[in-house]
């Protein structure tokens, strides 16, 4: 019996050790990371380099409070970090995880706006499905209900507008009509709630947990900075999950060539080595804020120098070996892989992703894009027949919590053809067994 608990009373062996891709249980069983985890473990499992920087810093230091020192590794990540964003995002604020992340960038726009004599803005507009984190300010931001219901009553209710969900609405995502549709739906939204009130719009530019990376439509992330420039609206880029090369490109939104205010980053900024995030942001926010008084926002472990040795050597490894690029090329063929599997698999009713950021959904009719019986719980049985088989992969239900049933497999950067063929066999083993156990009306 563990003193632990989590999320649910699901059993899970303990886990022994793990290299690459690979993962080994404690009673020898061999485990494939094809999601990377919670798309956290870009860079792969016990990457030498990466432990070599970190046994070099416990050497020197695992801890300085932000407060009382700066720290070479943590003034050497903040630079790596500022030169891969975009011009004019230099500033960079250290956290711990995601949802710091996004909270921080909340923070940190509603101080600003403090500064420029617009206390009236606090509107943060976001998208429905999404999700931004679990602190009750991110939560306040997140469309997921099953993971917001409950908190309801607790947070500041904020306005959504719908994600592009071309393919679930019959519109052609490479129509650029496509993109100015969904996209002038945040104008709309930001007439409704006074545009003197909004402070911010927030966005995966590819999305994540809750719509299965979901790419936007043609002209999309275009047309949403355009619209936020007008109305003085802070932009906001989720790159919680698309940052750190997953895309096949260091941002997600580098694909748009778009340019935010604010950025949120972890998981893969760090790939799991230690604990670490980052807000990124514009320049003249950060001194406005810094002139007004300073940011009234922290985390005990903010820049704690294990932590950022280890984002400092990730960093390094992602571009000692092209691995943005080889996300781009082995997302390529994974996307390839699974379009395969969908040919072979009526179930299966769309694809998509960029990179190794790739999803499939499952449907109960291709052509009308009716979900399967919620009762049925796909995203969780699947999920369990590829465990057994040997297969990490991750799922949501993709319509808003309630219905749908998508499977994210995002292995990491560092992943080959063959093992993506390791992959591949696997979840076609997996999805027959799955069908095998269908409901013949189903199946």
């Amino acid at each position: 019996m563990s003193n632990l608990f989590y999320q649910t009373k699901s059993p899970r062996p303990v886990l022994d050790r793990a290299s690459g891709i690979y993962m080994w249980d404690t009673a020898g069983k061999r485990y494939i990371d094809g999601s990377s985890g919670a798309m956290v473990s870009n860079l792969g499992h016990s990457d030498p380099a990466v432990l070599d920087a970190m046994r070099a810093q416990m050497d020197k230091a695992t801890f300085g409070y932000r407060l009382h020192f700066q720290t070479e590794s943590s003034d050497d990540l903040a630079r790596m970090t500022a030169d891969l964003a975009p011009a004019g995002l230099n500033k960079v604020f250290f956290v711990s995880g995601g949802s710091e992340a996004v909270e921080s960038t909340l923070k940190l726009a509603r101080q600003y706006v403090l500064t420029q004599g617009q206390p009236q803005r606090f509107k943060v507009i976001s998208r429905y499905p999404s999700y931004h984190g679990c602190t009750l300010g991110a939560l306040a931001i997140t469309g997921y209900a099953p993971m917001t219901a409950p908190f309801d009553p607790m947070m500041q209710r904020m306005p959504k507008i719908p994600a592009p969900r071309a393919y679930l609405d019959g519109l052609n995502p490479d129509d650029r009509a496509t993109g100015l549709h969904y996209a002038n739906m945040l104008e709309t939204a930001i007439l409704q709630e006074g545009p003197d009130t909004v402070l911010a719009f927030i966005v995966e530019p590819i999305g994540g947990a809750s719509t299965g990376a979901l790419v936007p439509p043609v002209g999309y992330m275009q047309r949403i900075r355009e619209i936020c420039t007008q109305y003085g609206v802070l932009l906001i880029h989720d790159e919680v999950m698309t940052g750190g090369g997953r895309t096949g490109r260091f941002f997600g939104a580098d694909h748009w060539g778009t340019t935010p205010d604010l950025i949120a980053l972890s998981k893969g900024f760090g790939s799991g080595y230690a604990p670490l995030g980052a807000m990124i942001a514009r320049d003249d926010i950060v001194d406005a804020v810094m002139d007004g008084g300073g940011f009234i926002h922290g985390f005990t472990y903010a820049g704690n120098p294990l932590a950022c040795a280890a984002g400092v050597a990730v960093l390094g490894q992602i571009a000692a070996r092209d691995l943005v690029g080889n996300a781009e090329r082995m997302g390529a063929a994974l996307y390839s892989r699974l379009m395969g599997l969908m040919q072979r698999y009526a179930l299966i009713g769309d694809v998509r992703g960029k990179g190794l950021l790739c999803a499939f959904e499952l449907m109960a009719d291709r052509a009308t894009k009716a979900p399967l019986n919620p009762a049925l719980h796909a995203h969780a049985r699947l999920v369990d027949i590829a465990y057994d088989n040997g297969l990490i992969i991750y799922s949501r239900r993709t319509r808003g919590g309630t219905s749908g049933d998508h499977f994210l497999v995002c292995p990491p950067l560092i992943t080959t053809q063959v093992q993506l063929d390791e992959i591949t066999d696997l979840l076609d083993k997996s999805l027959a067994q799955y069908m095998a156990e269908l409901p013949a009306q189903v199946a």
